[in-house]
């Protein structure tokens, strides 16, 4: 076979393999593209060739570049560490929380209701607050949202914004794992601590706004409260998703369906630790400042808000092709 018709028989798959390579992404994977191995090892098979029938020059040097792009696309490390970061912020954290929307909703009702609740009975009935928390608790966060706290929210030995952060990470953090792994008590003990969380914080708010500090408190807590609260919530679905392995296994092994479930909700709580961590950054060195008005802090906390909906409803769907 002559090099003209060594290279017009094997052009098309030559151009087929370079338009796959060039339309790959840097993490992209074998089975993402369809025949790009099969291609990949013929066009090695057509390198061997060339070579060793001393075809010319600019024959060789395409196919050595093409092989070697090959090469990096097939059996370049999975992902990098950021490329798989972004991948599960950007996909598999929201389509995971969107799948168990379920245990989501019940997990939020757990919480969400009992907070509700006890903030406005203790709004109708005040002496509430000290049947739910004892009077030192209260006088705590009395003194911690007084309008005239030179800092909001500090009752601590951490004198500083970056200190509060660490104890807010330790807090928030613990909470939620405590709700996750007590899913391990079915349904128990995922809905217990959600429903003492959500009962402490609805008389928390409900005093404060009572007795005049509501002006401090909900500027205070408006704005990491949007990833806090979401965070706790499925946390709480997380748990739950355990405790539904234990109690309904279907037709595997309650062991079997357990580490099935324990494996995915581990995944969720990666993310619930993520938005946790960005509720304490927000909560210590935006939430706590004095030099920022109330409105600019609501307004902030309309585009959180707003945001982390969006995120969990549409972040991560398909698009869908034009029609």
């Amino acid at each position: 076979m002559t090099p003209a018709e060594f290279e017009r028989r094997h052009a098309p798959q030559w151009a087929r393999l370079e338009a796959m390579l060039e339309g790959a992404p840097a993490t992209a994977q074998p089975t993402d593209a369809g025949d790009l191995p099969r291609l990949y090892r013929e066009s090695c098979q057509h390198l061997a060739l060339a070579r060793d029938r001393g075809y010319p020059t600019h024959v060789v040097a395409r196919l050595n570049a093409l092989v070697q792009r090959g090469h990096q696309c097939l059996y370049r490390p999975r992902t990098r560490f950021w490329s798989q970061a972004w991948h599960y912020a950007t996909v598999e954290f929201p389509e995971r929380v969107r799948a168990e929307r379920t245990l989501v909703l019940w997990s939020a009702l757990a919480l969400f209701g009992p907070l509700l609740t006890l903030m406005l009975l203790v709004r109708l009935v005040p002496e509430t607050v000290f049947h739910t928390l004892d009077a030192e608790t209260v006088s705590t966060m009395e003194r911690m949202y007084a309008p005239g706290n030179p800092v909001i929210g500090r009752e601590r030995a951490a004198d500083t914004d970056f200190m509060m952060f660490g104890y807010y990470i330790r807090n928030n953090i613990g909470i939620s794992f405590q709700v996750f792994a007590t899913g391990l008590l079915p349904f128990i003990g995922p809905l217990f601590f959600l429903v003492f969380n959500g009962v402490v914080i609805g008389a928390v708010a409900g005093h404060l706004t009572e007795i005049g500090s509501g002006g401090t408190f909900w500027p205070f807590v408006s704005g990491h409260g949007s990833f806090e609260l979401t965070a706790i919530a499925i946390a709480g679905a997380a748990g739950l998703k355990l405790s539904r392995a234990l109690v309904a296994p279907g037709r595997l092994p309650r062991r079997t369906a357990l580490t099935a479930a324990a494996r995915d909700a581990v995944r969720i709580m990666y993310g619930v630790t993520a938005m946790l961590l960005i509720a304490a950054f927000i909560e210590a060195f935006w939430s706590s400042s004095r030099w920022l008005g109330p409105e600019v802090k609501y307004g902030a906390a309309a585009v959180l808000w707003t945001a982390v909906a969006y995120y969990f409803l549409f972040q991560g769907r398909p698009r869908r092709a034009p029609a």
